[in-house]
């Protein structure tokens, strides 16, 4: 992994948390118990401060990253960040699946319990209610969240994300 001190702030990982060998971390960077950060995952805390909560996994080719002395970037409790999606300067609450290859711009909020579906970019500003799914480009609300779709995906991909990184840390 790539771990590097910018401006005098290094990153803080607990140290029950998983980083891939090839993984970069730096700057002004935050996280919880129980996290994950994926291959090739860019969480960049240069020009402002990344926070994450527990249970949170940023996925292979996920890139992390905010605006300079504008917006940070944080993220809540039992959070996915999908495959290659790009998380930058906006606000991701607890219990939130964000789809692979997905963009989330600045100063957005993602309230808990939503979705962001694969392939949706949310333009800079939008608020994600509680509860829902937006998809598209630009994203909109396409339905509300089941209680199914909460412990199918919401739960299940957070809580699959803390077994496999426990297969890595046993090697």
């Amino acid at each position: 992994m790539i771990l590097k001190t910018i401006n005098g702030k290094t990153p803080v990982i607990s140290d029950d948390c998983f980083v891939a060998e090839n993984a970069t971390i730096v700057g002004d960077v935050t996280m919880g118990k129980q996290c994950s950060i994926w291959y090739n995952a860019v969480l960049r805390g240069d020009v402002h401060f990344i926070k994450m909560g527990n249970k949170v996994n940023i996925q292979d080719g996920a890139v992390v990253h905010c605006t300079y002395q504008k917006h940070p970037t944080t993220i809540g409790n039992n959070v996915s960040v999908g495959h290659n999606a790009i998380v930058h300067g906006c606000t991701i609450k607890d219990n939130v699946l964000i789809g692979m290859g997905s963009i989330v711009m600045d100063d957005c909020v993602v309230e808990s319990n939503s979705i962001i579906a694969a392939g949706a970019v949310l333009t800079k500003g939008t608020h994600v209610p509680s509860g829902t799914i937006f998809a598209g480009m630009p994203a909109k609300k396409i339905k509300d969240v089941s209680p199914e779709l909460t412990s199918d995906e919401i739960d299940r991909i957070a809580n699959n994300y803390v077994k496999y990184s426990g297969w890595f840390k046993e090697d």
